[in-house]
């Protein structure tokens, strides 16, 4: 049967109406040129038209959130300028010569108060310590230098909400923006799995947590619980302690080898021409040749790094070993490695009564 125009007409109208209320429209663009998505769940707050915490909210469905739940959580998270102000400041300056650049960063961190309270670090905390090198093989002094260098035994582990740190550098840092967002979706876990409200946990700027500055991700793949009741909690000393050799050994941790050798620079030798730096790799033999020589055991290692230390009065040469290396998967960068190890060492020396501590320890 048909219908007549006017009814084909107005049931047309219909149809087209109908249509038009439930056809996806194009994508609007975001600030970063990418297509918005329809909103996952309302947002207030800071984040409430920030680009990419559409896609984080849906994101976070994959890992058993509910919408409603993350935005909630956006929602209550704080934009911090001063954070954006600070990662924008971290480029190191680059250095023009020797000007003891070396010297001034060592001393930040190997002072007389410093190794004094690691070695009552140690004390207080011996039978976590003798565990920790009895499953990882990692020696308790280096573990102490960790949490010394990162935030002074416990003293300082930072007072940025974590949620607002993270939720900054995901939504307002384009620079890195993709890394924070897995980040964040790795606390929001955490603070999940943890049963801690994500709005609790306090620490760096850059969202690094605890006695040891663990980045979420790093809570997932290392953290431990070291007091066996059932949680991993990063400002307990055991299980940061626990957490912190775990991570070495996570990286490759040789128990009983050095971690670093001086080296003498025989006259002609010209090291200051050759690459430096923790992931540089010679061969043993090769500087022996070139008239760089170690002036310690080095544990049958037949490959080193060669370190170049910019101390007061001239250059100094070290050669790194493999669980030197280690230690710069926690700061990818040779001086502060070689703080560690060096503070390491000193804390050692106090702990053990060594005769007093020289700050010169090699």
């Amino acid at each position: 049967m048909r219908l007549p125009f006017l009814a084909f007409a107005v049931l047309a109208l219909i149809l087209l109406a109908g249509c038009g209320s439930t056809a996806p429209r194009d994508p609007a663009p975001t600030g970063d040129g990418s297509p918005r998505l329809q909103r996952a769940a309302a947002v207030s707050g800071d984040f409430a038209s920030a680009a990419g915490v559409d896609r984080f909210i849906r994101r976070m469905e994959s890992q058993g959130f509910n919408p409603a739940e993350t935005a909630r959580i956006i929602s209550g998270a704080q934009r911090q300028q001063s954070i954006i102000d600070l990662m924008n400041h971290q480029a190191p300056s680059k250095s023009t010569g020797p000007n003891g650049a070396w010297s001034r960063y060592r001393a930040k961190f190997l002072t007389e108060d410093t190794i004094a309270n690691g070695a009552a670090f140690w004390r207080r905390h011996e039978a976590a310590l003798a565990r920790d090198e009895s499953r990882y093989g990692v020696p308790p002094e280096y573990v102490v230098a960790i949490i010394g260098v990162e935030t002074r035994f416990g003293g300082f582990v930072g007072k940025t909400r974590i949620i607002d740190a993270l939720a900054t550098l995901a939504f307002a840092y384009p620079r890195r923006a993709d890394y924070f967002a897995g980040e964040l979706e790795s606390f929001l876990i955490m603070a999940r799995d943890e049963g801690i409200s994500p709005f609790q946990p306090r620490g760096s700027f850059a969202g690094a947590m605890g006695l040891g500055q663990f980045m979420p991700s790093s809570f997932h793949q290392y953290a431990v619980d070291f007091t066996d009741d059932g949680h991993r909690d990063l400002w307990n000393p055991a299980d940061a302690i626990g957490s912190v050799a775990n991570y070495f050994k996570g990286h490759g941790w040789r128990a009983g080898e050095p971690v670093a050798v001086r080296a003498r620079v025989e006259s002609g030798a010209n090291a200051g021409l050759m690459k430096t730096g923790f992931d540089t790799r010679y061969g043993v033999k090769e500087l022996t040749g070139r008239g760089i020589v170690p002036t310690g055991s080095l544990g049958g290692a037949s490959q080193v790094s060669l370190l170049q230390l910019d101390a007061k009065g001239g250059y100094e040469y070290w050669l790194g070993l493999p669980n030197f290396y280690v230690i710069t998967r926690y700061n990818h960068s040779t001086y502060y490695a070689m703080a560690v190890h060096q503070l390491a060492k000193a804390i050692r020396a106090r702990r053990v009564g060594a005769g007093g501590v020289r700050l010169s320890a090699n």
